[in-house]
């Protein structure tokens, strides 16, 4: 079984709901086993303008799924809870976001998928929560741990909104 980090997110409707419904979504496939979950964060649209604040958080899962398997599983479960793509290839908003951050320590870099994510080591949004569950992992590509890569990030700032875990 592979060790994964997901990170979700959410800024439109019940942000809270969407996730926690993703999270159950996921240990419902008999391939994901739901390992652990971080806090939730609440924290600024990134990329993109919007007055809607996004809902993050990280879940470590195992799973026998292959990385497209897993992505495929992922979109199904964001569409089933509403998400809409834009033709566009600018960040919209959205019910519910889920990105493969790691995969074991594989690295891929296609049409398809990119992992580790390619902005992992810029996002506080991630870092944060991925400190708080997993802050000794190091980054396949980069070879330094979470903690290590946090220490180097520009905007550090994040909003806790919720202490317990999903």
């Amino acid at each position: 079984m592979a060790i994964v980090y997901l990170s979700l997110g959410s800024n439109l409707g019940d942000r809270v709901g969407y996730i926690q419904q993703a999270t159950s979504l996921l240990g419902a496939n008999k391939n994901i086993n739901i390992v652990t979950t971080s806090s939730f964060y609440e924290t600024e649209p990134w990329g993109m303008e919007s007055d809607n604040w996004f809902l993050n958080a990280i879940v470590q899962i195992s799973t026998s799924l292959s990385p497209l398997d897993l992505l495929k599983e992922c979109q199904n479960i964001e569409n089933l809870l509403g998400r809409e793509r834009k033709n566009n290839k600018g960040y919209s908003d959205r019910t519910l976001d889920i990105d493969i951050v790691f995969y074991d320590n594989l690295i891929i870099n296609n049409n398809d998928l990119t992992i580790p994510h390619k902005y992992f080591h810029k996002r506080a949004f991630m870092l944060v929560p991925m400190l708080e569950i997993a802050e000794d992992f190091v980054h396949p590509f980069f070879g330094r741990t979470v903690e290590s890569l946090y220490d180097d990030i520009e905007n550090p700032e994040m909003v806790c909104l919720y202490g317990t875990r999903i």
